[in-house]
């Protein structure tokens, strides 16, 4: 089916601080692909871009950052990915909007992706298009790339001044792209002092950790985490990067550390790759997660949030099971009661009979086999932060949890990344997730509900049954299935009991070749 599609020298074209960008509309959506928010030497922080004359092209995508090892496409159906030329000046952002006009004020959706902090890109699935987004919702979304891994986490502070943040590069390219978009998103119809970051796994992350970041202050002013609080992620007891950094310089052979600023990137990987585990062994700090300083502050349900995070609404939610990417088990498998207790036993041991009964209580209309792939890792994280960010009524809190079983492969647990095409609005991009008069029903329920949170700070669907915010005794968390609904409390029991049985990530249920194939 054609769309209505325009470029013209002319039209659309933006005026930016630094200068003039040239972008496309296709169906009434105006796009800027490719707009470079920032410039960056190795290791060091970010800088504004350099003014230009005459017109910019932002017709393309930017450049990725380079990965620690090479991307190999797996599960595109349950996660279609796009791969792009890979670069580490990555400092690029992506823009959707319906409107290019300065006095609309329309609410600014920022798109932070996931891969933790060491991998990943702002179009790396198929469903971070922002395009039907800000269609459906009238919104101005917007992506962005940031450096990743050892380019930007990687702390050389003990080797001079010069490198006094090089551990929180990446975050600080962030910060620099939220800066931008302060600057100049206006002029793309968006409001300025209406920001909301929202992300999934490490881009639920990354909201967090710029909560947490006074650099950050006053450039958003909502987040989103989906599933994106994970135990363990900052060990703030692990010590600077001297042990990994001289590591690396003794496997490079040289006994500078400005020599590390210009070896290529793939023979400084390399070299990572091959140093790294030993140190970590260790226990000493390798990089690869932002560094708690003076410019971060470091996990809120650790060190406490700031009193800037406690005025910042969010949401908090994860999947029902994270993890669930093999095949689902067949209509025979699961009705074989035995064979599943027996795989359950196998997993849980004496836990078995107790998660049972607490699963059918939380879950009661999903299989009982179920369990075999039920999520703990992200979900009592999620519950403690909702627990303690809660405690400030200075800004709302709110919880939810997805958990619709997809049609596909006869029926499947939702994974990691299953909600994203739902927020998007871009269900139809993505083959496996549509089943007529349901999956459109649902995406209408979530999208609204995401939208309405950037617009207000309370999530809401005329489709949706009311949804409270979550108090420190009470975390009311909106499910999100066939049929949505809000509950209290409803799975603590179980998770707390889940997280001390569940056999360690990621090979849950690990004893053998047969568990090994259902769990991973």
């Amino acid at each position: 089916m054609a769309r209505d599609f325009l470029c013209t020298r002319t039209d659309p074209v933006v005026e930016t601080k630094a200068g003039k960008l040239r972008g496309f509309r296709i169906d009434g959506v105006y796009a800027f692909h490719g707009v470079k928010y920032a410039d960056a030497k190795r290791f060091q922080q970010p800088t504004p871009v350099k003014p230009w004359t005459g017109i910019k092209n932002a017709l393309a995508y930017g450049y990725v950052c380079p990965m620690l090892r090479q991307d190999e496409p797996n599960n595109e159906l349950m996660v279609p990915h796009r791969y792009w030329p890979l670069d580490e000046n990555c400092q690029y952002l992506n823009i959707w909007t319906k409107a290019l006009d300065p006095t609309a004020k329309k609410p600014v959706l920022v798109w932070l992706h996931g891969g933790g902090f060491a991998a990943g890109s702002s179009i790396e699935h198929i469903a971070y298009e922002g395009e039907n987004m800000s269609r459906y919702g009238d919104v101005v979304v917007v992506s962005l790339n940031h450096r990743l891994n050892i380019l930007g986490y990687l702390d050389l502070s003990p080797f001079g001044e010069k490198y006094a943040n090089s551990g929180n590069a990446g975050n600080a390219d962030m910060v620099a792209a939220l800066q931008w978009i302060h600057d100049n998103i206006a002029n793309f119809g968006g409001d300025p002092d209406n920001v909301t970051l929202f992300g999934q796994s490490g881009g639920g992350m990354k909201v967090w950790t710029l909560m947490q970041t006074p650099a950050a202050d006053g450039l958003f002013h909502k987040g989103v985490v989906q599933s994106g609080c994970i135990d363990g992620t900052l060990d703030l007891s692990k010590s600077g990067g001297k042990e990994i950094v001289t590591a690396l310089m003794r496997e490079l052979g040289v006994d500078n550390v400005e020599a590390l600023e210009t070896i290529p990137y793939a023979q400084l990987a390399a070299a990572y790759n091959k140093v790294m585990p030993a140190v970590a062994k260790t226990g000493a700090y390798v990089g690869g997660n932002p560094m708690p300083n003076d410019w971060y502050l470091g996990d809120p349900c650790v060190v406490g949030f700031t009193e800037h995070a406690k005025t910042i609404p969010v949401m908090v939610g994860t999947v029902l099971g994270e993890f669930a990417f093999m095949p689902a088990l067949t209509e025979e498998e699961k009705a074989d009661k035995a064979a599943i207790d027996k795989r359950l036993h196998r997993m849980y041991g004496e836990h078995t009979e107790k998660l049972q009964e607490l699963f059918a209580k939380a879950y009661p209309d999903k299989d009982p086999s179920d369990l075999l792939f039920l999520d703990s890792l992200f979900r009592a994280p999620s519950i403690d932060f909702l627990h303690k960010k809660a405690q400030h009524p200075e800004s709302g809190t709110y919880s939810y949890m997805f958990s619709y079983t997809f049609p596909y492969d006869g029926g499947h647990i939702p994974w990691h990344c299953s909600e994203i095409p739902f927020v998007f609005h871009n269900t139809c991009l993505v083959a496996a997730f549509n089943e007529a008069g349901v999956t459109d029903r649902l995406e209408k329920q979530m999208c609204d509900a995401w939208l309405n949170f950037a617009r207000t700070g309370a999530p809401s669907s005329e489709d949706l049954p009311a949804w409270p915010a979550c108090t420190a005794d009470d975390e009311a968390t909106m499910i999100f299935d066939r049929t949505c609904e809000v509950r209290h409390n409803y799975d603590h029991e179980l998770i707390a009991l889940h997280k001390v049985a569940r056999p360690p990530f990621p090979f849950f249920g690990g004893e053998d070749e047969e568990e090994q194939k259902i769990q991973h």
